[in-house]
């Protein structure tokens, strides 16, 4: 009996189990065929081989959806799981070697990412040159139980979500115009003055909420609800672009306009109400084991952002 189930599982090739399940998690073989670096059709064979061998019918597709049956939802689930040990295994015998390594996936939004975390990836490199990174630059949130990333960087701090975090900094808020707006339109010189200008807005990708701008007044946090004739939706830094061509004004993180600043591209306006910040937040799911590549790179950027002149406050 025993050997009958060995034969059966050298039968079922790793590789059709890895297909299956990328199949499985983006519910499409198009996309999972993209992810492995193969033809849809060789994902498709792969399934069939693997539901001929099983005797089971795994997906439910027709010519516009493809879904998991329930008992292929199981399967799924336990295949799964047994690659992730395979692949913890595998991580633990690396870390044994004391030399970090292997594929390290981070998802970073756009403003952190162009000003903050990208300029020190070659330094991380010429450290860690065994680690290859991908990363998810967008503001999006991932989801690590679908989208099987390490590490992500969101601004602002989480719910009671299972996840560990880590404050990377404090990130100043400032509001910003063009000369050219300003000469046209005059400044703000109080808040109730925002209401007579054309604020520059921004809507968070998943719910559509326009972000209200956060100000501080005799030590007072205040959130203020501005209006506006532009809206970006997603791309936070497009907000920035639009204010260098005197579309309006916009509150935006102090370390995204510097050089602007200086310049005088841009000018800082209602400055007695600054003070107000938004937490940037590394964070990664809990493990008893941290792989040794991702220790790594926490432990980089955590040093970093601390050179870089964030307030950061390591938990």
């Amino acid at each position: 009996m025993k050997a009958d189930m060995q034969q059966a599982m050298d039968e079922i090739q790793l590789g059709t189990i890895r297909l299956f399940c990328l199949a499985a998690q983006w519910q499409s073989f198009t996309v999972a065929a993209q992810k492995a670096g193969v033809t849809p059709a060789a994902v498709s064979r792969a399934v069939a081989r693997l539901e001929q061998r099983l005797g089971i019918r795994l997906f439910i597709r027709t010519t516009r959806h493809m879904s998991l049956t329930e008992v292929g939802q199981g399967y799924y689930q336990q295949c799964q799981q047994a690659l992730m040990q395979m692949q913890h295994a595998q991580q633990q015998a690396l870390d044994r070697q004391n030399k970090p390594s292997g594929t390290l996936r981070i998802s970073a939004p756009t403003p952190y990412a162009h000003y903050r975390l990208l300029p020190v990836i070659p330094a991380f490199h010429r450290l860690y040159p065994a680690i290859n990174l991908e990363l998810h630059i967008s503001n999006q949130n991932v989801d690590f139980g679908q989208d099987d990333y390490d590490l992500a960087i969101r601004g602002n701090y989480l719910p009671d979500s299972g996840l560990i975090a880590r404050k990377l900094e404090s990130a100043e808020l400032i509001v910003v115009a063009a000369p050219e707006y300003l000469s046209q339109y005059g400044y703000p010189r109080t808040l109730d003055d925002l209401q007579k200008h054309n604020c520059i807005q921004y809507e968070l990708p998943r719910t559509s909420k326009k972000v209200p701008w956060q100000f501080q007044s005799q030590h007072q946090l205040i959130q203020f609800e501005t209006q506006g004739s532009v809206v970006c939706q997603d791309e936070f830094l497009a907000t920035k672009t639009l204010a260098k061509c005197a579309a309006g004004l916009m509150q935006v993180y102090r370390f995204s306009v510097e050089e602007e600043l200086r310049s005088g591209e841009l000018v800082e306006v209602l400055a007695e109400y600054g003070g107000a910040t938004r937490p940037f937040m590394l964070i990664y799911p809990y493990s008893r084991h941290v792989p040794l590549k991702v220790r790594v790179f926490i432990d980089f950027l955590l040093a970093a952002a601390g050179q870089q002149g964030g307030k950061g406050e390591p938990q």
